[in-house]
């Protein structure tokens, strides 16, 4: 069962809004991994809202929570994209190993080469031989050219070789795939330092993003993740994996809420296209998980 769906059983349970109804509208939204801190704020807001307007309904009640929700989503979300036409930019595709990073890096190079937008895929995360080789496929399947270095070598070389590459050739597009691992911060940082000086001096046109990929079902592990990098690292937005099989999709407004980083991509299934641009309006009605076929190839 999905989020919204948990959420609307719980508001037919109830006659009265009372001190028992708010405390486990609370549990519920923590379940559901909105996290204790935007859940404790979330409920708190609506206490004071149903005071004001003066609601006794759970079913009023519950419309001011999707309100509320929906406007700390709105607060952060962005519709912009950086892919803009007649610019170049840089995307760096981050996170720990296992969440779909790589595979990431390959949905957003099959999006804009659909888009029209001369791709470069870049295997930048030289340490595990499977990445490059699972890049390499990609590359294949969607058409972007690649660049790839030596398994354990320098991934600041592998971006600089990159970067003369584009230049030389008018790409659109690098999409870099960096290493996936957060056990030595001091190393992750220094390494994406080296990677952010290379962009800055040799291709300081280009719109740089930096996305860290996260797994939906992780649930708060999620959270944190996309808070570590966002310490070590500028991050500029977050790609949600497997938001499709979770039926805890409140880490959304948990990660947007507490990180003050937008979600601009969510994964909803294993397909090419199934990388979706992030859209408050079907998250808010409940249709990530399934939605008309019409619209998914409009996508």
């Amino acid at each position: 069962m999905g989020f919204f769906d948990k959420l609307s059983d719980f508001f037919t349970g109830y006659e009265q809004l009372d001190s028992e109804f708010y405390e486990d509208l609370t549990d519920t939204l923590i379940m559901g991994d909105v996290g204790m801190v935007t859940a404790e704020e979330m409920v708190e807001e609506l206490k004071e809202r149903v005071k004001k307007e003066r609601v006794r309904d759970p079913e009023e009640a519950r419309k001011l929570l999707t309100a509320i929700m929906r406007e700390k989503l709105e607060a952060i979300s962005s519709d912009e994209d950086f892919a803009y036409e007649d610019s170049t930019s840089v995307v760096l595709v981050v996170g720990v190993n296992g969440v779909g990073k790589t595979t990431s890096a390959g949905k957003l190079a099959a999006r804009y080469r659909s888009l029209g937008r001369k791709v470069m895929l870049v295997a930048a995360d030289t340490f595990r031989a499977a990445a490059i080789e699972q890049l390499t496929s990609w590359a294949m399947k969607t058409g972007a050219d690649i660049v790839k270095g030596r398994e354990g070598g320098d991934p600041g070389s592998v971006i600089y070789d990159a970067i003369r590459s584009a230049k030389a050739r008018d790409y659109d597009m690098l999409i870099v795939d960096t290493a996936g691992r957060l056990h030595n911060k001091k190393n992750l940082m220094n390494e994406l330092s080296k990677i952010d000086h290379i962009i800055r001096t040799e291709y300081p046109e280009a719109i740089k993003e930096t996305l860290v990929v996260v797994d939906a079902s992780t649930g708060q592990n999620a959270r944190e993740q996309a808070r570590e990098f966002k310490e070590v690292t500028d991050v500029s937005g977050v790609v949600l994996t497997k938001l499709d099989g979770s039926a805890k999709g409140g880490i959304v407004i948990a990660i947007e809420n507490e990180l003050k980083i937008p979600v601009k991509f969510v994964g909803l299934g294993e397909g090419v296209s199934d990388l979706r641009r992030f859209d408050v309006d079907k998250f808010m009605k409940g249709l990530l998980e399934q939605q008309p076929e019409e619209e998914k190839n409009e996508q």
